[in-house]
């Protein structure tokens, strides 16, 4: 018995291999999540933190504030129109038929 050293494996040994195989399957199932979540995640959707992320009429005046299209007097105006749910349009009357 040459090379049998007392046998057995020093402490040190078994705890770095339980961590190792811990870090080894956490990163492979946040690895499978991340891939998941990506693949399913539906075009458009913000990241939650938008006030009005379903009414595109709201985003487009927000777009026409920041590109300096409109004032603020217009944007409110308009911004009130749209609260309203109001059918008539802002710019005019139309045909009224």
């Amino acid at each position: 018995m040459m090379f049998w050293n007392g046998g057995g494996w020093p402490f040190w040994e078994v705890a770095l291999m339980w961590v190792g195989m811990i870090a080894f399957w956490g990163l492979l199932i946040w690895a499978l999540y991340a891939l998941i979540t990506t693949a399913t995640r539906r075009p458009g959707a913000g990241a939650g933190g938008e006030e009005h992320a379903g009414d595109p009429a709201r985003r487009i005046l927000d777009e026409r504030l920041a590109r300096g299209e409109i004032d603020t007097d217009e944007y409110r105006r308009l911004r009130d129109v749209l609260a309203s749910g109001d059918d008539r349009s802002p710019a005019g009357r139309g045909s009224g038929r």
